[in-house]
């Protein structure tokens, strides 16, 4: 599959640095990806980690991109690492490098630290000549790998922040990639508020960009009216949520609020995902008394979860801060379920009421709150008519403020200045 092995070309100006490609669950990256690639922006993908999804959607097979992977584990390519480390330390940056490095080992002293170096050491000495700037993915664990290749190479770098890059990482250490890096974009306005008050005197470089959906894979659904009312003896009403099983997305709130439901509601609920809590969700579900009202179908293509927003007749998603600060930013499946006029439920977190106006578009709880939850679920379930409603306005919001193409025109233009050795201006203002 063109784009999904490691490719011994890659002489471009650009490198693009990803913890693991390709992912199913990060299509909104690969999304930017093609995106760039489509307008003549040449590319190569190194990631940190070989794929471990065993399919993968058809936006990576659309993706030309050579790929490049660097060792996982440092252990794994003992020759490549040392032989790399001895040529980059011949790299008129490598001191530098070496400096800020040691500076962030004595604040974080741990093993993952040092595979940062190692790994940004092979990445430093197996770029070709003709790379221009690095851009990564993820303000923690890539941002990191590329901040010393590129100080090793003496060349520009930006990211992309998310969610879970950002919260869970120190202060001390977001401010000092803000500070060396050319600019940072990130999907929320919460996001950039956060990273704007640790860039002191660098608040210039954080701009927001949303991702967006791509309305060619998302197009128009004429959602018909539905008359599911969850009434005894009725065809139930089906719920839908997409997301990993992991804690930030709250599962185990939305069990809880399904199993106050009144008993004889009629309604099903279809999980997709993967994650390492399902096994003990499915346990849960089974204690609540649940168990025969959810499928859990697990991680599915692009093409399969268009499928289900449209089959669906309600969208919940639970979100909510993890005990280690991880949380979403803006879901990219509530605007997919949005652009498919599939009422959505979410939490008001994050940049979650950046999509969703409670009671106009959508409707939101507080995180965590399973009696809130529950109650709101109990009324949408009844209710066909204002399902259908909050549907069609969160298709008009989601199609009038969220298309992708603007974003990926000023990333575009982003990378392009970099390419060319042109200084950027700050992205403030032209981004938010």
């Amino acid at each position: 599959m063109s784009g999904l092995r490691d490719d011994a070309g890659g002489d471009t100006a650009l490198a693009v640095i990803m913890k693991g490609y390709p992912r199913l669950s990060e299509t909104f990256i690969a999304q930017e990806l093609l995106s760039l690639q489509r307008r003549g922006i040449p590319f190569t993908i190194y990631a940190l980690r070989q794929p471990t999804d065993a399919r993968v959607h058809p936006v990576h097979e659309a993706i030309k991109a050579p790929v490049r992977y660097l060792p996982e584990y440092l252990y794994q390519a003992p020759l490549r690492v040392v032989s790399a480390w001895q040529r980059a330390r011949t790299q008129p940056g490598y001191r530098a490098a070496r400096s800020a490095w040691l500076k962030d080992l004595r604040r974080d002293p741990t093993p993952n630290r040092i595979r940062r170096f190692g790994q940004a050491m092979i990445l430093a000495d197996e770029l070709p000549t003709a790379t221009r700037h690095l851009y990564a993915h993820f303000l923690h664990t890539p941002a990191s790998v590329t901040r010393y290749a590129a100080l090793t190479r003496r060349l520009s770098w930006s990211v992309s922040a998310h969610a879970k890059d950002i919260y869970t990482q120190p202060a001390w250490e977001k401010a000092e990639k803000i500070a060396g890096a050319s600019w940072v974009v990130t999907c929320t306005s919460a996001n950039v508020d956060h990273l704007r008050a640790l860039a002191g005197a660098h608040t210039g470089k954080v701009g927001l960009l949303y991702h967006g959906l791509d309305f060619d894979r998302f197009a128009p659904f004429d959602r018909v009216p539905d008359a599911r009312t969850g009434a005894p003896g009725q065809a139930p009403v089906q719920l839908l949520s997409v997301g990993r099983a992991v804690e930030k997305k709250g599962y185990d709130v939305l069990l809880a609020a399904l199993g106050q439901l009144p008993a004889d509601l009629a309604w099903h609920m279809t999980h997709i995902g993967g994650g390492e809590l399902r096994a003990k969700l499915q346990a849960k579900a089974r204690q609540l008394g649940i168990a025969d009202r959810i499928s859990w179908q697990g991680a599915r293509t692009q093409e399969e979860v268009l499928a289900a927003y449209r089959a669906a007749d309600l969208f919940v998603l639970a979100s909510r801060i993890a005990g280690d600060g991880d949380r979403d930013g803006l879901p990219n499946v509530l605007m997919e379920a949005q652009s498919q006029a599939l009422c959505c439920l979410s939490t008001a977190i994050s940049g979650v009421p950046e999509l969703i106006r409670d009671g106009q578009t959508g409707v939101l709880v507080a995180p965590g709150d399973v009696a809130a939850l529950a109650h709101v679920l109990n009324a949408l379930i009844r209710d066909p008519a204002r399902r259908h409603v909050l549907g069609k306005a969160g298709a008009a919001r989601v199609r009038s403020a969220f298309g992708h193409e603007a974003a990926i025109d000023r990333l575009a233009d982003l990378l392009r200045a970099e390419i060319a050795g042109q200084a950027t201006t700050p992205i403030a203002a032209a981004a938010r």
